[in-house]
């Protein structure tokens, strides 16, 4: 967005001093999650998803509206509630983040001089070094054998030798998970293509089958694909071949800090225009344009390496065999009775919220009397009886003309991986605003057996109908065109919140209570087809 503010607020010049630390702390809480720096003053502040002094901060001035990240190093103005595209006459943010990065460790050249002051008087200097914690070094110390840390049975005391070591095992490897875990630079409001790789990244079948492709580079000089008009970018761009190489990089144990996904999100630039820019974008749209794509380049790149498993005429690629399904769509005509069915293939199901979940929140005084909506109340509206409007009218082949008519869903065949979106974004008049109701999901354990027909030759009646969560990706923020993605996503039994280039360790009940766009469920019976020889 070109922000109308920049040239106004931001008054700060590049800081050339090399710090020793890669920690901000916010000069309120000294909090060290999501820290923005004022551009106007240098001060450095906690975001409004902690414990909003940054929002203070500006709330308070008036004119410090833009604020920097001090890990993304995205900007963002309160006043025009967006993130910001441009820079100063003078480029003092693009010099500003220039420096950040070296001080963040993610460039390699020098800083020439030791001294930066802001333009402003305000004796805010000592905000803008960050600060770093004094961190215990107790658990090292105790491991190495000191016998004044180490419990055991002597003299009638019970020691807990083996509960210490257990508790030691766990965190050597929950570090040793952490620094395998890499994440992702933000290039400029690209949260929603970040949280979406990551997801995809931690489907672990998803994931090896890309990794395990050869170079589709050399496979595009050696076919012959380009008669299709809708897949002639192909000559220019590769969107399966740089994804294999980000999934490639992100499970890189060498990975040293984030990686970035640059030269993918110039292939998206290349074919599709509508990404071309740093606007904010639907990660949801984002996704079913991704997956669609990379099924499409698969075909004609893999001839070869098609599936077996439910494919029509060769149209099955690894993207559907692991996110596709099979809804029915039953229509009954209201006038004679007649019924229609049609089979349909989906990749993700787009959910409704229901309407009395929102109006639940509205009336906040019976809330503690109501019990929260679960993710199986929308997946139950998903499946009801709902009468079609008078612009759906329904042709009945029975009576020969348009009929009033109902309509309701079954899943028919069941995914190896169910992506489930929720409606979050709805149009009022001529703006866009977002449901931010709580939905709780299980984490474990999602049983989907109520939702399926059964007795059916194409339904996979012997495999489980259970599925696990593996990651969810979260949309923070009142609006579609702003706010943040984040998601969440389970590695080798660690769950991990993943933030654009942050990734921190986090706990089940934390996963559990977040507020899901949308979510991936394994199937816990994932049986892929055997590919054509």
């Amino acid at each position: 967005m070109e922000c109308p503010h920049v040239n106004e607020n931001v008054k700060i010049e590049a800081p050339i001093t090399q710090k020793d630390t890669k920690e901000w702390l916010c000069a309120e809480c000294s909090s060290t999650q999501q820290p923005w720096m004022c551009l106007y003053c240098g001060v450095v502040h906690c975001g409004r998803y902690v414990n909003r002094h940054a929002l203070e901060h500006w709330e308070k001035q008036g004119n410090h509206s833009l604020c920097l990240d001090c890990v993304n190093l995205t900007v963002y103005c309160y006043c025009c509630q967006e993130y910001v595209g441009n820079d100063t006459v003078s480029g003092l943010i693009n010099q500003l983040r220039g420096a950040l990065l070296s001080w963040n460790g993610e460039s390699d050249s020098k800083i020439a001089n030791d001294s930066w002051q802001p333009t402003t008087n305000i004796q805010q200097t000592r905000n803008l070094r960050p600060r770093t914690r004094k961190r215990s070094h107790s658990n090292d110390s105790s491991s190495t054998g000191s016998s004044e840390n180490i419990q055991c049975k002597t003299r009638g005391k019970t020691r807990r030798k083996g509960e210490h070591d257990n508790n030691h095992r766990k965190t050597q490897k929950r570090e040793k998970l952490q620094k395998r875990v890499v994440g992702l630079r933000n290039l400029g409001n690209t949260c929603f293509m970040n949280a979406v790789l990551q997801s995809l990244s931690n489907i672990e079948e998803f994931c090896l089958y890309f990794k395990k492709l050869p170079s589709l580079e050399g496979i595009k000089g050696r076919n012959k694909v380009y008669q299709s008009r809708s897949i002639k970018e192909l000559k220019d761009a590769i969107m399966a071949e740089e994804l294999r190489k980000i999934l490639i990089n992100l499970t890189d144990q060498g990975a040293k800090g984030a990686i970035s996904p640059e030269s993918l999100f110039l292939v998206i630039w290349k074919v599709v225009p509508r990404y071309r820019g740093y606007q904010q974008q639907d990660a949801h749209e984002f996704l079913r344009y991704m997956l669609d794509r990379l099924h499409t380049e698969l075909l004609h790149l893999l001839p070869d390496f098609t599936l077996k498993d439910f494919s029509h005429k060769n149209k099955t690629s690894i993207v559907t065999s692991v996110f596709g399904g099979t809804l029915q769509s039953e229509v009954r005509c209201l006038n004679c009775g007649t019924e229609s069915k049609k089979h349909d293939p989906f990749l993700d199901l787009s959910l409704d919220i229901p309407e009395k979940c929102i109006n639940q929140r509205k009336c906040k005084d019976n809330a503690e009397d109501t019990p929260p909506c679960n993710i199986l109340d929308c997946l139950t509206s998903f499946i009801e009886v709902e009468e079609l409007a008078e612009t759906e009218l329904y042709y009945c082949s029975n009576c020969k003309s348009k009929q009033r008519s109902t309509k309701r869903f079954w899943i028919r065949r069941l995914p190896n991986v169910l992506c489930l979106h929720l409606k979050r974004f709805r149009w009022n008049n001529f703006f866009r605003t977002k449901v931010d109701t709580h939905i709780s999901f299980p984490v474990i354990a999602l049983d989907m057996s109520q939702f399926v027909l059964s007795d059916l030759p194409d339904t996979r009646s012997s495999g489980t109908h259970l599925y696990d969560l593996a990651a969810v990706i979260v949309h923070h923020g009142g609006g579609s065109g702003c706010g943040h993605y984040t998601a969440f996503a389970i590695h080798d039994g660690q769950w991990f919140h993943f933030n654009d280039s942050m990734v921190r360790p986090t706990e089940i009940d934390v996963v559990a209570k977040c507020k899901p766009y949308i979510l991936f469920y394994i199937r816990r019976e994932f049986r892929l087809p055997s590919v054509k020889s």
